[in-house]
């Protein structure tokens, strides 16, 4: 309101523009057309001169308002078209879980997955005090050699494990999750813990709150045990500490931008984690580490406290070592906070009884004929698994679009959520420099046109108006992970990715995708597929 207050104040609100401190020439002008491919007629030219001026101007004027990095524009994305918000009742029926004897072994009963953890809590088998210490050391014996932890938060973790415990000594137990040692990606905002963003401008931003998710999560009892590692900025799995690994292989990245959050998953750091997704940051570094992930629908966790990239494409969700435990994460994160205006409210379905043979599943067969063929004997397994598992699936291809020229809508917002760290000189501290890292990225997405963008968001909507189409017809969609990732990120659909084999070595990954607020349809397949198999099961070497 101060910024508001201050133009409305300003001699020239209403008045003369105050002129650019470099008159913009003839010569210069047509040298920015050039780069926008656009011909203008020298008369043409020499009428937009002065426009053109008028507009630097107000461009100053612009950069002259303070606005926090956290300010959403005014103009907001919904995944969802037009009509009425999704009302069925929704039934989230857990699996039942029979009683669990307690692993002798620690590094046992750290890959236990959440569900398990919970019986042993809830049953006083284990105190969260012990579980919490367990998971502290072996987050600082291992995450070093991955590379995976940013900071780590014994003593708050420590005090949370206490409560935790005197709570359900007392009766007061509050869900799967109370007790449940976590990791949140270095993105999420923790009151009075340093949150990174995995860059060398940031690395002692210390927030005065909590993001929401953190909040939810410690409402339902889960105890923070560390900052995860992330790209720097959201990108990739190179941070200023160096390089994430996957613990399937060290001398080989995690991938990104999730990068610490699956890593830490996989190698039995923590129970579960939590990363976020503009364009491939969970579904990949799960693939990479051989874990379970879920990036839900566009706004169905809100992202109140957690760093942006790009507004209308951001997304938060649980990584996890089983698909059940994703579910039971994102039912405790999910819905609106009142402060993110994208977030929504629709109901979250789970119920892993239900067979298979309700659903309409599409196999991407397109997709997995593109698969390399070191991978294709792992996929049609994988397809064969499903089948056994009661999926029926039939051959399906995703609507035709122009894919690639819609992703200028994520390099535009990123340039402009970081432009006054472009313009203060501050990229220039991030460790990457290279042609496609953020710095060169946001330098060069100066240069697209506004009209550009906006005609992006409306080439946007065709794109979500065929997939809403598409969806009339399939309940759930399966292909390796690929070039659904573009699509569905910009369109806002959930997706949710498996460990389904190994090449080399290495983790390979299945990813089910569904319609809108329909995580639980692609949850069901993913957790039918997971039964049947034992490849979530497997332990990495590092670990």
């Amino acid at each position: 309101m101060a910024a508001l207050a201050s133009m409305a104040a300003g001699p020239s609100a209403c008045g003369q523009e105050k002129k650019p401190d470099t008159p913009i020439d003839r010569q210069t002008l047509e040298a920015a057309l050039r780069v926008m491919g656009l011909e203008y007629s020298p008369a043409q030219i020499e009428q937009a001169v002065p426009r053109v001026n008028q507009l630097a101007g107000r461009i100053q004027r612009l950069r002259k308002i303070e606005v926090p990095l956290d300010t959403e524009p005014a103009a907001r994305f919904h995944a969802l078209g037009p009509g009425p918000m999704p009302r069925r009742r929704a039934v989230f029926q857990p699996s039942r879980v029979a009683p669990v004897v307690k692993p002798k072994n620690e590094g046992d009963l750290a890959f236990l997955p959440v569900t398990r953890l919970a019986w042993l809590l809830r049953n006083r088998r284990i105190t969260s005090r012990q579980l919490t210490a367990i998971y502290l050391e072996r987050l600082k014996q291992f995450g070093p050699r991955l590379n995976c932890v940013i900071t780590l938060t014994g003593d708050l973790a420590m005090e949370q494990a206490a409560r935790a415990d005197q709570a359900i000594r007392a009766g007061k137990y509050r869900g799967p999750l109370h007790g449940i040692p976590w990791g949140a990606k270095d993105l999420l905002a923790t009151k009075g813990i340093a949150t990174t963003w995995g860059a060398e401008p940031y690395r002692d931003q210390v927030p005065s709150s909590n993001a929401t998710v953190v909040d939810r999560l410690e409402k339902a009892g889960a105890v923070l045990v560390a900052k995860l590692s992330m790209g720097a900025l959201a990108m990739g799995g190179l941070w200023f500490g160096g390089m994430t690994k996957t613990p399937w292989n060290v001398e080989e990245s995690s991938s990104g931008s999730s990068a610490g959050s699956a890593s830490a998953a996989a190698a039995g750091l923590v129970a579960f984690a939590i990363g976020t997704e503009t364009l491939g940051s969970i579904v990949s570094p799960c693939v990479r580490c051989g874990v379970a992930g879920v990036r839900p629908t566009y706004g169905r966790v809100p992202r109140t406290g957690a760093m942006a990239l790009s507004w209308t494409m951001d997304k938060i969700g649980p990584i996890c070592r089983t698909v059940e435990d994703c579910a039971l994460v994102l039912r405790a994160i999910h819905g609106p906070d009142g402060r993110d205006g994208t977030a929504i409210d629709a109901p979250l379905e789970w119920n892993p009884a239900r067979p298979l043979s309700t659903l309409r599943i599409g196999m991407l067969e397109e997709e997995f004929g593109e698969a390399d063929a070191k991978d294709k004997p792992v996929y049609e397994a994988a397809l064969a698994g499903l089948g056994k598992a009661g999926a029926r699936l039939r051959p399906v291809k995703l609507p035709d679009f122009d894919v690639g020229a819609l992703l200028l809508i994520l390099s535009a917002e990123g340039a402009a959520a970081f432009d006054d760290l472009t313009r203060s000189g501050g990229l220039d501290r991030l460790t990457d420099q290279g042609p496609d890292a953020w710095p060169n990225t946001f330098r060069g997405s100066r240069f697209i046109p506004a009209v550009e963008y906006i005609r992006a968001q409306r080439a946007r909507t065709l794109m979500m108006r065929r997939m809403e189409l598409f969806f009339k017809d399939w309940d759930v969609l399966v292909s390796p992970p690929g070039d659904s990732l573009g699509v569905t990120n910009l369109t806002g659909h959930p997706q949710v990715v498996v460990p389904c084999g190994f090449v080399d070595g290495m983790p390979r990954g299945l990813v089910f995708t569904a319609g809108l607020c329909e995580e639980g349809a692609a949850m069901r397949v993913a957790h039918a597929y997971e039964r049947a198999t034992r490849w979530h099961a497997m332990r990495p070497p590092v670990s």
